[in-house]
């Protein structure tokens, strides 16, 4: 078995043994080429319909092909969309060029998914998250708990997971994060996006010789320069890049811990 099946299959495993467990779940969906391939095994988990609402939050600074992107294909393949956004902040002007990107992104992601919760009443969520993307990430489990009110990530205290024994159950003041793609590393997802064929946002392929790399909302992102404007070329040049994948995105260069910061706080 190939490496890419082997790690569908591990993905797929999980995301039904999440929901074998946890019927109000939710899955984040922010767009990108991560997101979008788990919201892809999600639909080969059940045979094309994803038996749980899908959740975008929204904090209104998203690239114009973002929203085009999830409005299309929402509709295409009959997702139960979820737009969550965070009024009280977005109307109080909260923005990139307000105050520092940690307090932004705590307020219209981290505090609008708190209320998102409060809301639907979720008890688990998938995301995501891969564990070569950043180093704090790297310390995430495939079910990790959370603090319902306090919403806080314990990163220094993590149940092992040892020959593929998981914590699938939650306290009551608990919610699961599910994590099917810590496995997966920027490589596999588009040469995976190449072998399944997956839509992704134009933003990924380059024009005028640049093109993102990571996308989120469009005043943190910035693009690097390439030619690579079809998958194979995107990957012959991951292949070579010496590049780190997230070193276009702002929150990141604020802080040397900005990121683990925001994570500990209940941050994506």
């Amino acid at each position: 078995m190939d490496r890419l099946t082997k790690l569908e299959n591990e993905s797929i495993y999980i995301i039904r043994e999440a929901w074998s467990q946890f019927k109000k779940v939710a899955l984040l969906w922010s767009i990108g080429k991560d997101s979008g391939t788990l919201l892809w095994l999600c639909r080969k988990a059940f045979f094309g319909k994803i038996p749980f609402p899908v959740m975008h939050l929204d904090t209104t600074y998203k690239f114009p092909e973002i929203y085009e992107f999830r409005d299309k294909y929402a509709k295409e393949w009959g997702l139960d969309l979820i737009v969550a956004k965070n009024n009280e902040s977005i109307g109080a002007g909260m923005g990139p060029d307000k105050g520092t990107k940690l307090q932004c992104c705590n307020e219209l992601k981290t505090d609008n998914l708190k209320k998102a919760i409060a809301q639907y009443g979720f008890r688990a969520l998938y995301l995501a998250i891969r564990r070569d993307e950043h180093g704090i990430r790297a310390k995430e489990r495939f079910f990790s708990p959370r603090e319902n009110i306090s919403f806080l990530w314990n990163y220094k205290d993590q149940p092992p997971e040892l020959w593929d024994q998981y914590k699938t159950k939650a306290k009551d003041e608990e919610h699961l994060r599910i994590h099917p793609m810590l496995s997966w590393r920027e490589i596999d997802i588009w040469e995976y996006i190449r072998r399944e064929n997956i839509p992704m946002v134009s933003l990924y392929f380059a024009k005028n010789g640049k093109r993102y790399r990571s996308i989120g909302c469009a005043p943190c992102c910035n693009p690097i320069d390439s030619t690579a404007d079809t998958l194979d070329k995107i990957v012959a040049e991951l292949k070579a890049s010496p590049t780190s994948e997230r070193a276009g995105r702002a929150q990141d260069k604020e802080n040397t811990y900005t990121m683990q910061k925001l994570r500990s706080l209940g941050y994506m």
